[in-house]
């Protein structure tokens, strides 16, 4: 699987249409959009409370020049209300936040899979599957951070900083003007000086991740290294990685302690400046000194949602390019197929037949892979498909179960063209047992089940016997509740390839495509799985795709691909008595190598 790291993301600059596609996720909200609304509210009153904190300890201060206890007990009576008001906000914008971000995202994860899942074919063959997994991972995690926290606290350090720069006006406008000068230079320069210092932390990161791949890739290829005798080598590589960490992370640390001696130096110097000219303005009399303090107060909230803001902002615009990434995915146009399980289905009788396909790959239309093909194969016939590598056997099969659309010709089921199917009943009219099987990480139970989802016990346990799959799956101490690993990692091929005939069997298909079913397993296993073949292709229509032509010889009907188009076509005794035939060599130079 690809690696991600959040660098290779393309960076996202907030224009008009990028900010009305991510308010589209708005309408996932469903009824729960008025959480949103009333957090606002929330987030209005929390921001409120804030202002009113230093102005009420400014006059509380003042209540020491004035020695009137009864006004500090009012004061300080009202700053513990305020404390309390704000933590009750606090709780009800936070808990409102979280509530409508989850139950939008549940909303948008679901929507976002269902179309992918959903997409064709053509989709998945120009896109990596690291790619699609950082869309529903990654992406989703940087909105929904956004969501429940960046924008709130954006719009926070916003009204702290409007009001905030209000009330210090109001409290004197040349100690403003001077805070104005200086505090929100040095917080900027302190943001970018941070950003900086966070890029090299990166570089360490990424270079610690890099270096954790050696060791991945080592352990993982164990066996290779000491056959080799490579340990040598790979100690040095990860030495030298290692190095280039120490290298880097030693210069980090520098850059780090010039910016601690900045923020000492400059922040710090500027809050000086701001109260040394306040006192000035305190000694003459033009303000109080609880006014002071309020003043320091309101530009240390100033300074703070200045350094802040910047920062946040930055998170806005990934979550607004993340936005854009889903619903690029979103907007993909998904084939015609329901989301949730259909009614009854039509059940086909199986006649197919091909007149005269021509079909490329969207992705190479440079190549033809299929020329003028055409061919019968009516119910209950065997018909069996070789050819070289690369002929263009497979794609018979992913055609006629329409993952791509032909450029030319007809492909007809009973007489009808598979485009006046719908995809449910097309499929699920078919079944595939491919070379490669593909199981799902849970219990072979679930596994046989994949074929029919609502199947009876004795349903999985009849298909599961006649697939040959039975006595190894009682072998097992969990039975049909033995966890398969992922891709069914922990079972053998032959196992493999069982559970999928079982599957397939489950099915019960019109249709059986068999794609070079039996190719990758020894002698034994083949032998048990052509066993399962023969009860599976029983009473169906089999389309054959087959490497090992001694699986083949009692077809109905073998055809010969080469270079896109039909060379012969026929029994085995008719294609073994034509003179110097494709089929003649192909038998020829496996049985002479057996």
């Amino acid at each position: 699987m690809a690696r991600f790291k959040e660098n290779d993301l393309p960076k996202s600059k907030i224009t008009k249409s990028s900010l009305n596609k991510a308010i589209l996720i708005f309408k996932y909200a469903g009824n729960h959009k008025w959480k949103f609304y009333v957090g606002l509210v929330f987030l209005l009153f929390t921001g409120g409370t804030a202002l009113a904190f230093p102005k009420l300890m400014g006059m509380l201060i003042d209540c020491v020049k004035n020695k009137d206890n009864v006004q500090a007990n009012f004061i300080a009576g009202g700053l513990v209300v305020i404390l309390f008001l704000q933590s009750i906000f606090s709780f009800f914008r936070l808990s409102l936040f979280v509530n409508f971000t989850e139950n939008t995202l549940a909303n948008l994860r679901l929507a976002l899979y269902s179309n992918l899942v959903k997409l064709p074919m053509t989709f998945f063959s120009q896109k990596r599957v690291g790619e699609l997994n950082s869309r529903i991972s990654s992406d989703i995690t940087q909105i929904q951070d956004t969501l429940t926290s960046t924008i709130t606290e954006f719009l926070r350090q916003f009204i702290l900083i409007i009001g905030g720069v209000a009330l210090l006006a109001n409290e004197s406008f040349k100690l403003t003007l001077l805070m104005l000068s200086v505090v929100p230079l040095v917080a900027v320069a302190a943001v970018i000086f941070g950003r900086f210092i966070r890029k090299y932390s990166k570089k360490v990161q990424d270079q610690v991740a890099e270096s954790q791949v050696i060791v991945e890739e080592t352990m993982q290829g164990i066996s290779i290294v000491k056959a080799f005798a490579n340990e040598w080598y790979e100690i040095a590589r990860y030495n030298g990685k290692i190095k280039e960490i120490v290298k880097i992370a030693i210069k980090g640390g520098k850059y780090r302690g010039y910016f601690a001696s900045f923020i000492i130096f400059c922040l710090f110097g500027a809050i000086v400046a701001v109260v040394w000219f306040g006192v000035r303005l305190s000694i003459s009399g033009e303000m109080s000194v609880g006014q002071l303090i309020s003043f320091v107060l309101y530009s240390t909230f100033v300074g703070a949602s200045f350094g802040g803001i910047a920062e946040l902002y930055a998170q806005i615009q990934k979550a607004v390019g993340a936005t854009e990434r889903v619903f690029e995915l979103l907007e993909e146009i998904p084939e015609k197929i329901n989301s949730s399980e259909s009614g009854a289905e039509e059940i086909l009788k199986g006649n197919v037949s091909f007149k005269n396909v021509a079909f490329y790959y969207p992705s190479r239309k440079e190549i033809q892979v299929l020329k003028e093909v055409s061919f019968n194969a009516n119910f209950g016939q065997k018909i069996a498909i070789v050819g070289p590598s690369g002929a263009g056997k497979s794609t018979i099969a992913s055609l006629l179960l329409r993952f791509y659309d032909i450029n030319g010709g007809e492909i007809s089921i009973d007489g009808k063209n598979i485009y006046d199917y719908d995809l449910e009943t097309l499929r699920g009219n078919m079944s595939i047992v491919p070379q490669d099987v593909i199981l799902f990480g849970g219990t072979i139970r679930e596994n046989i089940a994949y074929g029919k989802p609502n199947a009876t016990e004795d349903e999985i346990i009849k298909a599961a016997k006649q697939a040959n799959a039975y006595q190894f799956i009682k072998g097992f101490p969990e039975k049909f509740e033995t966890i398969v690993g992922e891709r069914g990692i922990k079972l053998s091929g032959g196992q493999r390839q069982r559970i999928a005939i079982a599957r397939a069997l489950l099915k019960n298909p019109s249709i059986l495509i068999l794609d070079e079913a039996t190719s990758s397993l020894d002698s034994e296993s083949e032998k048990l799985v052509q066993e399962a073949l023969e009860i599976l292709m029983e009473g169906r229509t089999s389309i054959i795709i087959a490497h090992r032509l001694s699986t083949i010889r009692s077809a109905d009907q073998i055809i010969v691909l080469d270079d896109g188009t039909i060379k012969e076509q026929g029994t085995h005794q008719e294609l073994i008595a034509l003179e110097n035939g494709i089929y003649k060599n192909l038998s020829n130079l496996q049985f002479n190598n057996f």
